[in-house]
């Protein structure tokens, strides 16, 4: 019955592990790497002007949210005084991930004075007339048109009227605020109808003439209390007002989801003076176009940058969420989301170094890596079978095994959640390769003496192992509990380490109960093995005692 229980247990280690190894190789699974073993990005970030550390703290836990977000596999975000280094591996579209790091300011809600192309001619001068626009059909740059809802309203959006911007200093003209074909209402009262894609908009011909007065524009796109000219990413340009909120009024909860048909961002608003009272006074002053935003645009401006410039279609919005929809595609929406959930950072960075790890010295650092490793792996082979025999075929078949099951679950954790292997990871490994020697080594050191004392190998086997079994326990324990200790105490590389020593030592105390113990003592209990030489030792017969 003994003997049964180990075969099973042998069996069912085997059939695990290789089943494990298939199905993560069908699927397609394997270890990702880390950024020194096939490359990314690092950028350093430098704090700008005055800050506190915890400010900076929470910086950097934003940052990593961004990061995070964007799905990279064991970012390295690591705070060095008031340095912060960020280490992006294998990043898909590394430019992307680069935007989402250097978008560090704060998020502001600022309204829209005036909208249009940006005159890159010197020679043509914006007109100081009064300039109506005409009643035919007036063709708009492409952009995104964007909506806002919660349970009391929406904002729809759009550039506004297409018309010629400065970029002087000073700019004077008569602008007409046309009624696009672009309606949205409260859905509470009434039905809902969602922003135009089409890129043309039909102008009334009862449109309302406001002349624009003369705008000393700023120089500094990121002052808040600045009238500045700013563009987004379709080079759309836009002279907006200072800032009447932040992206404080938000919650930390924004989403992209498809409403109606059409990719939406979905935020709530903060109750409370500096909530969605700000907003809702912002969004008043929006749709009724008063002097303070004559177009009825707020748009939402992140580092400079224009991200949205929605219209403002209700006057107030109670149902304590804003959703944004419109013409975005689906990667828009989401960045849209990220932005309005991670936008506002309390300290604002800027990038001292920059720099590009490539391909090619992440492979030689992975292929230096695996030749240093199967050579420390071939001298611990050598030294077992100089010193124990045939029993050191049990160690090799064991460490194949508690390998195999590693890289399953290495590579299940690099597909689930973004583990990736790294230098330190592999010298995690090593280190745990040697642990796992010394689990055979105390065991057959037992087994030795035993035999010495004129025991039988089937006596010695299963004596030696009830001793040892509590020493290698204990060992892997120590091991498993440093693991913990520089995992939580550490930052950057070394929690690669840590994470791979850990597993490795539960690895190791699988495998030596499963595999070692069941493996020898049916070996020790065979015919084959009585009165032969095992370990060096002459052992005794049963039958001669």
């Amino acid at each position: 019955m003994n003997k049964r229980r180990h075969v099973i247990s042998l069996t069912l280690l085997i059939v695990v592990v290789i089943s494990g190894l298939i199905a993560n190789l069908v699927a397609g699974n394997t270890p990702a790497l880390g950024l020194d073993l096939q490359g990314g990005a690092s950028v350093t970030l430098q704090p700008d002007g005055d800050f506190d550390l915890a400010g900076l703290d929470v910086a950097v836990e934003i940052i990593r949210a961004r990061v995070d977000s964007i799905g990279v596999a064991e970012p390295e975000i690591i705070l060095q005084g008031s340095t912060v280094i960020v280490n992006l591996p294998g990043v898909k579209d590394q430019q992307q991930a680069l935007d989402i790091i250097g978008r560090t300011g704060e998020l502001l809600l600022r309204p829209v004075l005036q909208s249009g192309m940006l005159n890159d001619n010197p020679d043509t001068s914006v007109p100081t007339t009064e300039t109506t626009v005409p009643t035919s059909e007036t063709t708009l740059p492409e952009s995104t048109s964007d909506s806002v809802e919660d349970g009391a309203g929406k904002v729809s959006g759009g550039p506004g009227e297409s018309k010629i911007v400065s970029k002087s200093g000073t700019v004077s003209s008569a602008t007409t605020v046309p009624d696009t074909s672009t309606t949205v209402v409260d859905p509470a009262t009434s039905s809902t109808q969602v922003a135009t894609t089409d890129t043309s908009v039909a102008v009334s011909t009862d449109t309302s003439q406001v002349t624009a007065p003369t705008l000393e524009l700023g120089d500094d796109p990121n002052d808040p209390t600045q009238t500045v000219l700013l563009l987004d990413k379709q080079g759309v340009a836009y002279i907006v007002g200072p800032a009447g909120a932040s992206g404080k009024v938000f919650n930390n909860d924004a989403r992209a989801d498809v409403q109606s048909g059409q990719w939406a961002v979905v935020v709530g608003l903060r109750s409370g003076p500096d909530g969605d009272q700000l907003w809702n006074k912002l969004a008043a002053a929006c749709f009724n176009r008063t002097a303070e935003c004559p177009t009825g645009q707020l748009a939402m401006v992140l580092d400079g940058t224009v991200i949205s410039a929605p219209t403002v279609n209700e006057p107030e919005f109670t149902g304590g969420t804003v959703q944004i929809t419109g013409s975005f595609t689906p990667e828009e929406a989401r960045d849209l989301a990220k932005i309005l959930e991670f936008g506002a950072v309390p300290v604002r960075f800027g990038v001292s170094q920059a720099q590009t790890v490539s391909a090619t010295l992440g492979s030689d650092s992975l292929r230096a890596a695996l030749i240093s490793g199967l050579v420390g792996i071939l001298l611990v082979a050598l030294l077992l079978f100089a010193y124990y025999r045939l029993m050191a075929v049990f160690v090799l078949v064991g460490m194949s095994l508690s390998i195999a099951f590693l890289w399953s679950v290495v590579s299940l954790l690099s597909r689930t959640n973004g583990l990736a292997l790294s230098l330190s990871g592999i010298a995690g490994i090593i280190v745990s390769i040697g642990i796992a020697v010394d689990s055979y080594i105390v065991f057959f050191e037992r087994i030795k003496d035993e035999i010495r004392v004129g025991k039988t190998l089937k006596n010695s086997a299963l004596r030696s192992f009830e001793s040892a079994w509590r020493t290698i326990v204990a060992a892997d324990t120590v091991s498993f509990i440093a693991a913990i200790v520089l995992w939580y105490l550490t930052v950057g590389s070394v929690r690669g380490f840590a994470f791979f020593l850990g597993i490795s030592a539960l690895t190791d105390i699988l495998a030596t109960f499963f595999f070692t113990r069941s493996a020898v003592l049916l070996y020790a209990r065979s015919k084959r093995a009585q009165g032969r030489k095992i370990l060096g030792i002459q052992t005794v017969k049963p039958e001669a005692i």
